[in-house]
């Protein structure tokens, strides 16, 4: 499937390819690519989410043949990739089978794989249809965008980026049926992280965040060097809780290539 696409910068510069979370949308990065003024940055909205299609499948497998496609189709061979979540798993999930296309890794908080529990308890969460009386009501919903967000113009900039009006009020622009298929998705086992063989930014949230430790340990053990970590203050959502430390992080390491 080819996505709806995001884009910013250059068509002549060094491309960076971003993947987000599961419930959100490829409009996010829009404040990391202006911290990335000398790349061409380019943020598809995966399946089942935003302004793509949302039909089925929705297995990893075809999250990554959607994003190829996608990339090829905007002209973009070898990149530097970004992922968030399962943006991050679907990155590595990438890496593992197209090497050649993959130049830099940088993960955010990345889904390299959940627990069952976790997993139905978000699935749980995310299966009901909500439909929100006014904009101003969606916002406090956990799992179809940030709770809190300040300063309050990216509340704003979310509402508008994000929700559709629907008969009897609003709600997200994704799809429910393919946020549960992808929540199941993240209880399988990921590639080998050998497999990965471009060097490799984890960023992770300090207070929460959905990498375990040994997933950490597994990464430095098979990947040495070219594994580089940073821990920012805040949650999974490193962009919203820390955007100013992520967004340094992620300049250094894309700028050192």
């Amino acid at each position: 499937m080819r996505l709806h696409l995001h884009e910013w910068g250059s068509a002549l510069a060094p491309p960076v390819v971003c993947l987000h979370g599961v419930t959100s949308h490829g409009a996010r990065f829009g404040h990391l690519a202006e911290r990335l003024p000398r790349f061409r940055v380019l943020a598809p909205d995966l399946r089942g989410h935003g302004r793509s299609g949302w039909e089925p499948p929705w297995r990893l497998e075809t999250h990554v043949d959607d994003v190829l496609e996608t990339a090829a189709a905007a002209g973009v061979d070898g990149a530097a990739w970004i992922g968030h979540s399962f943006g991050g798993r679907v990155l590595i999930e990438l890496a593992a089978r197209a090497p050649d296309r993959v130049d830099r890794i940088v993960l955010l908080d990345p889904a390299i794989r959940i627990p069952p529990g976790n997993a139905l308890r978000a699935a749980d969460s995310v299966r009901e249809e909500r439909v929100f009386a006014t904009p101003h009501d969606a916002v406090a919903v956990p799992l179809a965008g940030p709770p809190r967000l300040n300063p309050p113009e990216l509340v704003e900039e979310e509402r508008e980026q994000h929700l559709e009006a629907v008969e009897g009020g609003y709600k997200w622009r994704y799809s429910r049926s393919a946020a549960v298929a992808i929540l199941g998705e993240l209880t399988v086992a990921p590639p080998p992280p050998g497999l990965l063989r471009a060097p490799v930014l984890l960023v992770v949230g300090e207070d929460v965040s959905v990498v375990a430790p040994r997933q950490i340990d597994e990464l430095r053990g098979a990947l040495g060097d070219r594994l580089h970590v940073a821990t920012v203050a805040g949650g999974h959502n490193v962009l919203w809780d820390a955007f100013e430390a992520t967004a340094a992080a992620v300049s250094a390491f894309l700028d050192d290539a």
